[in-house]
């Protein structure tokens, strides 16, 4: 036991003066730290409360009793703050930081910056994978290349007014694709045998978003007096609170204009059981003796339409209508003996596939 505190003493011994004199070092350096900015020199007197340095020789595990033993500072060197050198930055990236907003930035590897030119290994995104084809199989189409069709018959239906009984039918069909689709629309009446006010419209449909198509083509008229021909140009979609709307202008022969309007909603009562409320006008620019049509307002028409869905594509349906005539036609009407207003009985089917 004397042996071991005789060696400890004498390890002491060698090591204490090299820590007290990095001690020293440590409380006066050899210069004084300087302050840019400032024209008079900051005093660093201590206050009157604090603990005086330590002075050569003396343990500063005296003057902090609470620091812990291995936090010894002769294994933390003095920091030097006079420079504040910062490490030197490399070439490239110097030069990036440098460059003028418009220059372009250096590439990396083999690919350049987003904005520059690709590669030129670089893969064709349109092409299959590492340039093989399907051989003799026939390549896979797309969904929006694909052609479609289908068939709506929104109205095929008899009408009475008590005194005389006609059918009415109104359908439009498409075939093409996901955005441009030929359209064939169809409306009129049928009065024992013949074809009254028949109006058949051949239409280039567009999608202008998911919810509207924008129509350009053609409308024939036959029927009652010459047959017209006219120029379209229209929409045709669900508005705001799922209201469809067929909203179409025309342009015809000697400077003859009109405008049509058709509106639905379906107010679902039940999952089977569906109520339509229904409009249409017809408007004309000019009048047309021949056809017994006035200008403005010509026709107006506004029903109820109870159906029930049997599936979803076939749904029998009863109604009521009410039609009226306006302005000049009206009068062409009332001269020839017939009313111009009247309420109808309706009965009919709408299917589609």
């Amino acid at each position: 036991m004397k042996r071991r505190l005789t060696r400890l003493a004498a390890a002491f011994v060698l090591i204490w003066p090299p820590l007290a004199g990095a001690q020293e070092d440590q409380a006066h350096p050899d210069s004084p730290m300087e302050h840019e900015g400032h024209s008079e020199a900051m005093s660093h007197s201590a206050p009157e409360n604090e603990p005086p340095a330590a002075e050569p020789g003396e343990s500063t595990e005296a003057s902090f009793p609470d620091s812990p033993p291995e936090q010894n500072q002769e294994t933390m060197p003095p920091m030097d703050h006079t420079g504040h050198k910062m490490p030197p930055m490399p070439a490239d990236q110097a030069e990036a930081s440098h460059s003028s907003p418009g220059t372009e930035r250096p590439e990396h590897g083999s690919a350049a910056m987003q904005g520059g030119s690709p590669p030129p290994d670089a893969r064709d995104p349109a092409a299959y994978a590492e340039g093989y084809g399907f051989g003799p199989l026939p390549p896979p189409e797309m969904a929006d290349v694909e052609y479609f069709n289908a068939l709506l018959v929104d109205r095929l239906e008899s009408l009475s007014t008590g005194s005389t009984t006609f059918m009415t039918y109104d359908f439009q069909y498409w075939w093409g694709k996901t955005f441009d689709r030929a359209l064939v629309r169809a409306e009129g009446d049928i009065d024992d045998g013949t074809f009254q006010h028949a109006r058949t419209e051949l239409l280039w449909a567009h999608a202008a978003d998911p919810n509207w198509d924008t129509h350009l083509g053609i409308r024939y008229d036959k029927g009652f007096g010459p047959d017209r021909g006219w120029l379209a140009l229209g929409v045709q979609g669900m508005a705001p609170y799922w209201v469809y709307v067929e909203a179409t202008a025309y342009v015809g022969e000697e400077g003859r204009t009109a405008f049509r309007l058709e509106t639905e909603y379906d107010v679902l009562l039940t999952q089977k059981l569906v109520l339509q409320p229904r409009t249409e006008a017809n408007f004309y620019g000019k009048k047309d003796p021949a056809r017994a049509l006035g200008h403005g307002l010509s026709d107006l028409s506004i029903g109820l339409r109870l159906r029930y869905e049997v599936w979803r594509e076939l749904a029998p349906y009863i109604g009521i209508e009410w039609a009226g005539r306006f302005g000049d036609t009206a009068d062409y009407l009332r001269n020839a003996g017939n009313r111009t207003d009247e309420i109808r009985a309706v009965a009919g089917v709408q299917f589609w596939y």
